[in-house]
């Protein structure tokens, strides 16, 4: 135990309740070596660990130790302190595998220029005492939109004809704030589901965690569009629709015609992209959309730019949808 850390802490947050007092680091690179009750003094300010922050992915956690959640003893703010980390994996789209790799560097970078747009996860960086990259991010006070669709308790149909036009509409929104991205020249380089989040009270969605890169020499920005075709798939769909969830929910009588691998999406070969076999009333305009990013589309979408020309259209049509679901 390190005295100074106790009195910091009892002087600043006598009320914070910490059962250990840790040390106080200015150098963050062991960050396995950073928990809770230690401070991180960070560009004059000092910043408290509570513990490490998670993912829920595939029904597990998944524990992110080189992300911080922290309390600022000087403002008594709540903080995300990302430190440096560095992995790189290969991604596979068809017949194309590339390599994704974490940058803090290329995650600052995008922070500074969306310090002002609403419709991303807010923060700066600076440096500690050796030099490395550290982010520190405001919450964002919400909710992810997957968890608030999934928690819908309707039907899909009157999903679809009740709530569905508005959550496309903020749907293209957050597309659009990706168009601003590639414009810059930047890759939000992570584009699932679980990194849109709808803000409390304003209903804007934003987007969260940058600090993956890509090189896919075929299209500089394709990741980033088939990560925006999977979350298009799961909202139209009201989630993930897969052989054995169809059948263990009994919408097998539900498909008109038999369906195959074409009807697939090319990044998780076993969820349905080819809705409108499972849902007739989707429009034929809307899941052509979709079928871009299953296995049997034949053009792909280059540009943000392209996926919105044909889906601003989408939203227009859903106002006009029949009351009695169509044979597709």
């Amino acid at each position: 135990m390190a005295e100074d850390v106790r009195q910091l802490i009892e002087r600043m947050w006598p009320e914070g309740g910490i059962s250990r007092y840790g040390r106080v680091f200015h150098d963050t690179s062991e960050f396995m070596d950073i928990g809770h009750g230690d401070v991180m003094a960070l560009g004059g300010l000092h910043y408290l660990v509570i513990r490490d922050e998670s993912e829920r992915r595939f029904g597990m956690e998944d524990p992110k130790y080189w992300v911080k959640r922290c309390h600022v003893l000087e403002t008594g703010d709540k903080r995300i302190v990302k430190l440096v980390f560095y992995e790189t994996f290969n991604a596979t789209v068809g017949r194309f595998q590339f390599p994704c790799y974490r940058s803090p560097i290329k995650e600052a970078r995008i922070l500074d220029l969306v310090r002002e747009d609403p419709r991303f996860m807010h923060g700066f960086s600076l440096e500690d005492s050796q030099g490395n990259n550290v982010r520190v991010l405001e919450y964002v006070q919400g909710r992810r939109l997957d968890l608030q669709v999934e928690a819908m308790e309707l039907d899909h149909e009157t999903y679809f004809r009740e709530r569905f036009p508005a959550i496309l509409a903020g749907y293209i929104d957050a597309c659009e704030a990706i168009l601003f991205l590639h414009e810059h020249g930047e890759k939000h380089g992570d584009i699932r589901r679980d990194h849109l989040y709808v803000e409390r009270g304003t209903g804007r969605y934003r987007w969260i965690d940058f600090d993956y890169a890509f090189d896919l020499r075929e299209n500089p920005f394709g990741w980033d569009l088939f990560g925006l075709g999977n979350i298009l798939a799961f909202l139209v769909g009201k989630g993930e629709h897969t052989p054995l969830s169809i059948a263990e929910q009994g919408l097998t009588e539900h498909i008109r015609a038999p369906l195959d691998q074409d009807d697939f999406g090319i990044i998780f070969g076993n969820r349905l992209f080819n809705l409108k076999k499972l849902f007739p009333y989707i429009p034929e305009r809307l899941n052509r959309v979709v079928l871009h990013f299953a296995q049997g589309a034949d053009v792909f979408y280059e540009t943000v730019d392209e996926l919105l020309t044909d889906l601003r259209p989408c939203l227009a049509e859903l106002g006009a949808i029949p009351e009695q679901a169509q044979g597709g």
